[in-house]
């Protein structure tokens, strides 16, 4: 009986490699996209994918005006490296776990600036973390939404803060800071030195509001569906500016723009009826590979805010 001849066994450093790159090369949909994953320009990711179909003598993938499409080969290829480095992480954990101190990375992200009281309950959460592992490496950053959300189910994260008006399937929410949004409008829009009483749906509706830039819950949806929407801000920090522009309304919590609501900069617009809840989650895997670090971060979370 004939043997394939595919890649030499034991599978060696360089065959990794190479299946490293295929395997970024497929999540990211594509050579140019995995560029700046793997920090390899697109001839090299080329001739690195050349040396691997050359190696296992088999067409991974197709190119060309239709896209990057991946062979029936390329898609068993794809899901046993899959499988392949799943293994070799498991054993490194399993390792790891031996000493029973946690070390290494511990990544938080976050989708949204923190205001004062947030950052408090955070920054608690941090000490309690150092102190039950001093020896963890905390990375704390900022990214878009559905940024980590991937990084998460990637387990390059641990933990997200972020809203969850969108659950996703292989992730789980634990509600941590939720307050009320409230149409605002700054000083000079022709909204401002109008009463409650003087404003009604229609008169809202004729003026440019500001897209929250995500999906929210049904009540703010609500809320949304009713305003003239002409431009869009995810960001608190954004939307506020486009908001003293004197040109847009728009939600934020009363917590972030409290200083401008006392100075009298920016005004909130029928507070008892133009609002919505704002929810803020810390999000992480189901399943995550290094679950005790995840678990420590649930942890200190919960007993600060329950």
């Amino acid at each position: 009986m004939v043997r394939n001849n595919l890649i030499p066994k034991p599978i060696t450093e360089y065959d990794l490699r190479l299946l490293r790159v295929f395997k970024s090369v497929v999540e990211n949909g594509g050579f140019s996209a995995a560029e700046t994953e793997l920090g390899i320009s697109r001839s090299t990711i080329s001739v690195h994918m050349g040396n691997l179909e050359g190696r296992m003598k088999l067409k991974l993938c197709l190119r060309g005006r239709q896209g990057f499409t991946l062979t029936e080969a390329g898609q068993a290829v794809y899901h046993a490296s899959t499988a392949l480095f799943d293994s070799l992480n498991d054993f490194s954990l399993l390792v790891r776990s031996l000493n029973s101190e946690l070390s290494g990375e511990l990544v938080i992200l976050c989708a949204d600036q923190l205001d004062i009281s947030k950052q408090k309950i955070l920054s608690q959460a941090i000490y309690e973390i150092h102190q039950q592992a001093p020896k963890l490496h905390l990375v704390l950053d900022g990214a878009e939404i559905d940024s980590i959300e991937k990084s998460l189910l990637k387990d390059k994260a641990h933990v997200g803060l972020f809203p969850n008006y969108r659950p996703v399937d292989g992730l789980e929410y634990l509600p941590a800071f939720s307050e009320p949004m409230y149409l605002c409008c700054a000083k000079g829009h022709p909204l401002y030195e109008l009463e409650a009483n003087q404003l009604d749906e229609i008169e809202l509706a004729s003026h440019s509001a500001i897209h929250p830039g995500l999906d929210v819950d049904q009540e703010g949806r609500k809320q949304l569906q009713k305003l003239k929407l002409d431009a869009k801000a995810y960001q608190f920090d954004t939307r506020k500016t486009l908001i003293l522009s004197g040109v847009y309304i728009g939600y934020l919590p009363a917590s972030y723009i409290q200083n401008e609501l006392d100075n009298g900069d920016i005004k909130t617009l029928c507070p008892q009826s133009c609002r919505y809840d704002f929810t803020v989650s810390l999000v992480n895997k189901k399943n995550p590979r290094e679950h005790a670090k995840v678990s420590l971060i649930r942890q200190a979370f919960a007993s600060l805010i329950n």
